[in-house]
C-alpha cells in the first residue's frame, strides 16, 4: 500500500542558539513523531520537540560518530517508510557542508515524501554574533565558505587567494588551523591578514581570539572545538562590534527559573540587555478545567472572579473551550486582576479588567477589592497557595468559591543544565515555588556567592532565602520590569 502518513522533513537549527530556530523548524519539531539530531544539537533546541517524540542522536563530533552517514540515511528512510513523522534536525544550514542532499537524495531514492526547511548557516551567523559581518563596504565584497576536510579527510590543497575569496569562512577547521594556513599563506594571502576563531558561537560560551593569519592556529589552539574561523580585514572589526558593545548586561548570565511556558517575556527582556538567558524551568504548570464550572450558570453564580495569575486565566478559558463558550459566559461578573500580566492575559482574551490593585500582590488586593461585602467571589488559584488570600476576602464578608484550578510541580533538571546554573552570574526566581523547586532539583549542590539570587518580591524573597540562606536582590515592585531591574542593579 502507499504511503500516506509517513514524512521526513530535513531541518536546519541554525548555529546553536535556540532564538535562531526558525518558526518553520519549530512547528516541524512539535509535529514529529522522531527527530534524529546532530550532536551540536542542544536541549534549548530539542525542548521543542513534541512530548513523547522518539529523539535519536546521530551526529558527529571530530573523531566521535555517533553514526555513519549512511547507516542516518538508512534510519532517515526506514523511519518515514513506516508511516511517522521524521525531523532529521542538523545543525546550521542542512544544505552547507550538512549532507543534507545525501539524504535528501536517499529519500527521493525510496519515493518518499520530504520538505527542506533552511536553517540559519554557522558560517554567517556566529561571525555575526563574534562582531565580524562577512561582507563590508570598503572591505569585503563577497565571502569564501570552505569546510577544513575534503572528502578523503585530508587538508583541501587549492585554497583560494584573498581577491578571489574575498572573506573568507572555514569551518569545522581545528584541527586542520596550522595546514591550512600554511596553504593560505602559500597561496597569497598576507602574514598580516587579521584572522578571528570563535568557539561555540551564539551560545553562553562563545569564546573569540583575534590574530594576524600567521598567529591565528597558536592563539585558537585554546579554544574547544569546533571553531570558525574568519580570515580578512573584516576580522578586525570585531574589535568594535564584537560583545561588550551591545546592552548593559552584554557578558552576563542569568537563569530564568520560570515553567517553560510563562519564561518568554522575562528571557526576551534580559536577551535585549545582552544577557545570555540560560532556561533552567524549576516548576511546571498542570491546568485543570475540569474543576471549574463552565455552564449557563457562570453569569449568574458569581458577583466577582479574581484572578492571581496568568495560569488561572488559561485554567478557566480551557474549561470555557471545552464547554464550547468564550468571554461572554461572564455575563455581568466583574473581573478581578492581580496585576498587569494577568490584566494583559485577560485582554487576550477579550476581558477587561474591572479592577486592578495599586500593588500587583494578593494583599493589596485583598485589601482594595471594592463592594465585597456580601459579594461572591470565585477565586481560581494554585493549589499550593495558602489560604490568606480567601480568609482576607472572608474576613471583608466575602462569600469565597475557591477551586485548585492548576498545580504547579517540580522539574527535573539535567547534568548540563545544573552546571550552567551554578556557573551563572545570577539566578531569578518569580515565586515561592520556583525558589523551593529548584533547591529541589539542584540537591546537594551549593551555589557560589558570586551567583547573585534575585527576588520578585517579599513572599519570593522569604522563600529564596529559606532555600538558600539568602536573597540579594528584590524588585521593588512584584513585576516583570522590576525584576529586570534588579538584575542590572545587582549585577551592574
Amino acid at each position: 500500500m502507499p504511503n500516506l502518513t509517513g514524512h521526513a522533513w530535513l531541518v536546519g537549527a541554525g548555529p546553536g542558539d535556540p532564538g535562531l530556530l526558525t518558526l518553520a523548524a519549530r512547528d516541524a519539531l512539535q509535529q514529529a513523531d522522531v527527530v534524529l539530531y546532530d550532536a551540536l544539537i542542544g536541549p534549548e533546541v530539542l525542548r521543542f520537540a513534541r512530548p513523547g517524540a522518539e529523539l535519536v542522536p546521530v551526529g558527529k563530533r571530530a573523531g566521535a560518530h555517533a553514526m555513519p552517514q549512511e547507516e542516518i540515511n538508512r534510519l532517515l528512510v526506514a523511519r518515514t517508510g513506516e508511516g511517522r513523522r521524521v525531523v532529521r534536525l542538523k545543525g546550521g544550514d542542512p544544505f552547507v557542508f550538512g549532507r543534507g542532499g545525501e539524504e535528501a537524495l536517499a529519500l527521493r531514492a525510496a519515493g518518499l515524501p520530504f520538505t527542506v526547511i533552511p536553517g540559519v548557516t554557522s558560517a554567517v551567523a556566529v561571525p555575526a554574533a563574534a562582531g565580524i559581518p562577512v561582507t563590508h563596504r570598503g572591505l569585503a565584497t563577497r565571502f569564501t565558505v570552505i569546510t577544513a576536510a575534503d572528502r578523503a579527510g585530508a587538508v583541501p590543497a587549492d585554497l583560494p587567494g584573498p581577491a578571489a575569496a574575498g572573506t573568507l569562512v572555514i569551518l569545522m577547521g581545528a584541527a586542520a588551523l596550522p595546514a591550512l594556513v600554511e596553504r593560505l599563506l602559500a597561496a597569497g594571502w598576507d602574514p598580516d591578514t587579521p584572522a578571528a576563531s570563535i568557539a561555540n558561537g551564539t551560545l553562553p560560551g562563545q569564546q573569540v581570539v583575534t590574530a594576524p593569519l600567521a598567529g591565528i592556529a597558536l592563539a585558537a589552539s585554546c579554544l574547544p572545538t569546533p571553531l570558525i574561523t574568519v580570515v580578512g580585514p573584516v576580522a578586525a572589526l570585531a574589535e568594535q562590534l564584537g560583545p561588550g558593545r551591545f546592552g548593559p548586561l552584554v557578558g552576563r548570565s542569568v537563569v530564568v527559573t520560570r515553567s517553560r511556558t510563562q519564561s518568554s517575556t522575562l528571557s526576551e527582556a534580559l536577551r535585549n540587555l545582552g544577557a545570555t538567558v540560560i532556561e533552567a524551568p524549576a516548576i511546571a504548570i498542570r491546568l485543570h478545567p475540569e474543576r471549574i464550572l463552565a455552564d449557563e450558570r457562570c453569569a449568574s453564580r458569581w458577583d466577582w472572579v479574581v484572578f492571581t495569575s496568568q495560569n488561572a486565566v488559561a485554567a478557566v478559558f480551557d474549561a470555557f473551550d471545552a464547554a464550547g463558550l468564550d468571554a461572554r459566559a461572564f455575563g455581568t461578573t466583574r473581573i478581578a486582576a492581580v496585576g498587569d500580566a494577568t490584566a494583559a492575559a485577560l485582554r487576550a482574551r477579550a476581558i477587561r479588567p474591572d479592577f486592578l490593585p495599586s500593588r500587583a500582590t494578593s494583599a493589596a488586593l485583598a485589601d482594595e477589592l471594592p463592594r465585597v461585602r456580601g459579594a461572591r467571589v470565585f477565586l481560581p488559584i494554585s493549589s499550593l497557595a495558602g489560604p490568606e488570600l480567601e480568609d482576607a476576602l472572608r474576613a471583608r464578608g466575602a462569600h469565597v468559591e475557591r477551586v485548585d484550578a492548576y498545580d504547579t510541580i517540580p522539574e527535573t533538571l539535567d547534568p548540563a543544565t545544573i552546571a550552567r546554573v551554578q556557573a551563572a552570574d545570577a539566578i531569578t526566581f518569580t515565586s515561592a515555588s520556583t525558589a523551593r523547586f529548584l533547591r529541589q532539583a539542584l540537591a546537594e549542590t551549593v551555589l557560589a556567592p558570586e551567583v547573585r539570587l534575585v527576588s520578585i518580591g517579599p513572599a519570593t524573597s522569604a522563600a529564596v532565602r529559606a532555600a538558600f540562606g539568602r536573597v540579594d536582590a528584590e524588585a521593588p515592585e512584584p513585576s516583570i520590569p522590576a525584576l529586570v531591574g534588579a538584575v542590572l542593579e545587582v549585577l551592574a
